[in-house]
């Protein structure tokens, strides 16, 4: 199995990505990591991805789930995947649980600005929301919760549809 947690920059995917996989035992995959450089060289400058810029990256992490899978393990995926067409895309990669980290602009922009060292700046949250296209089928989480909760409400939801 796949988990995909997905949402705006700055809603705690990786943190609470990490938490989950941690307490299954699954393998950990943060989306940023397999961004060209190009991409992350546009996003640090303040300009938002085309869809042409992430079809290749979509791919690359594709390719990487389904090498998870060929081994026989399980992963969760920190991605924003926020438009539907994005998440068919991802979906080529086997079965995927969709988690929605759920959050709004005042609870996400302090986040943002007070985090060091990562190329998207808050100068492009704006845009994120703009594009984000709500799940129709994921899990949702409100992520106003302690890091803990929302890891504990995925890991429940998980295991009473398993």
């Amino acid at each position: 199995m796949m988990v995909v947690l997905m949402g705006v920059c700055g809603c705690g995917k990786s943190t609470v990505g990490q938490a989950l996989a941690n307490d299954f035992g699954w393998v950990f995959l943060d989306a940023d990591n397999f961004h060209p450089e190009n991409n992350v060289a546009k996003m640090a400058a303040g300009v938002a991805l085309t869809d042409a810029d992430r079809w290749p990256w979509l791919d690359r992490i594709v390719t990487e789930l389904q090498a998870v899978e060929a081994k026989g393990r399980h992963a969760v995926l920190a991605c924003s995947a926020l438009r539907q067409r994005y998440r068919d895309r991802l979906d080529r990669a086997g079965e995927i649980r969709w988690v929605y980290l759920k959050g709004d602009a005042a609870t996400i922009e302090p986040r943002m600005a007070s985090r060091r060292g990562h190329f998207m700046p808050a100068t492009l949250l704006a845009s994120q929301f703009a594009t984000l296209e709500e799940p129709a089928d994921a899990i949702v989480v409100d992520i106003t919760q302690p890091t803990a909760a929302q890891a504990a409400q995925i890991a429940a939801s998980l295991r009473s549809t398993a």
